[in-house]
């Protein structure tokens, strides 16, 4: 009788903590393929969308993805951008990706933005694209043959009339 109780006591436990219609990770089915987009979004995104416009225009290859932790570029506390590096392994190349946050693009008229792949087994930036007097908020470095490599993904932010540019870099992957 006592194990009973004890036995209609977890049910219990485990009903309240696990929900009826409750999903728990991994636990449907993967939707097949038919029930897929078959479109992808072309816009622009802070999470960094390879094919957007402009990555496409920086030959940026349609499956990379993002590798490592995202970065930040900084002005005097306030985060201004983010920095996150990129891999395809279509096309085994690394990328730098910068997206300038909401805020600053409503604050400045024009800014120079950098980015690019610094490889610490070169020792040297590698694929650096410069926008000079730019007013967008999407940046694509041009792909790197860095992959056996130890990298970090690299920004700079040079807002017009300051003479002080504000750098921020992914962690580094090998």
């Amino acid at each position: 009788m006592r194990a009973r109780k004890i036995a209609t006591a977890a049910i219990a436990a485990a009903f309240v903590m696990f929900p009826a219609g409750s999903a728990l990770a991994g636990s449907g089915p993967a939707p097949a393929p038919s029930e897929r987009s078959s479109t992808q979004s072309t816009a622009p995104s802070p999470k960094g969308n390879p094919l957007s416009e402009k990555a496409q225009a920086a030959d940026v290859c349609s499956d990379a993805h993002q590798i490592g932790e995202t970065g930040y570029i900084k002005r005097d506390g306030e985060t201004i951008a983010s920095v996150k590096q990129f891999y395809s392994p279509d096309c085994n190349e690394n990328y730098s990706y910068v997206w300038l946050w909401q805020d600053f693009v409503d604050q400045e008229d024009t800014y120079t933005v950098s980015t690019g792949i610094h490889s610490s087994t070169q020792g040297k930036d590698l694929g650096t694209q410069k926008f000079p007097a730019d007013t967008g908020q999407e940046y694509w470095s041009a792909g790197t043959d860095t992959v056996d490599d130890c990298t970090t993904g690299f920004g700079t932010v040079l807002p017009e009339g300051s003479s002080t540019t504000y750098r921020g870099i992914t962690d580094e992957r090998c």
